[in-house]
């Protein structure tokens, strides 16, 4: 199921990651804390979460353990920020991955 999912989400976004790179779909940050309060923009932090939409194929060095799916977590400041048909996606190395949740 992994494989068709990835072909239905690749043939939406035709972005294909290369080597041991994988495509992800941001995550919104919380609008509100657990009691309701509302955070504004200023005050948000950058979000860390995101759901893989492609991978790569590895490379020799680095087998893909991730896939298609997976909610992950990664640093801060990794990857590369891109927007592809008003959607804002993030290429990161695997290794930029902390965790799968």
């Amino acid at each position: 199921m992994s494989n068709q999912l990835n072909k239905l989400i690749m043939s939406k976004t035709n972005i294909k990651p290369l080597g041991a790179r994988v495509l992800v779909e941001i995550v919104a940050a919380e609008q509100k804390t657990a009691s309701g309060i509302i955070i504004p923009d200023s005050a948000q932090e950058k979000p860390q979460k995101a759901v893989v939409v492609a991978v790569g194929t590895g490379t020799e060095s680095e087998k893909m353990e991730v896939k298609v799916g997976d909610t992950v977590l990664y640093g801060k400041y990794a990857g590369t920020q891109i927007e592809f048909d008003g959607v804002e996606y993030l290429i990161l190395n695997q290794s930029d991955i902390l965790a799968v949740v």
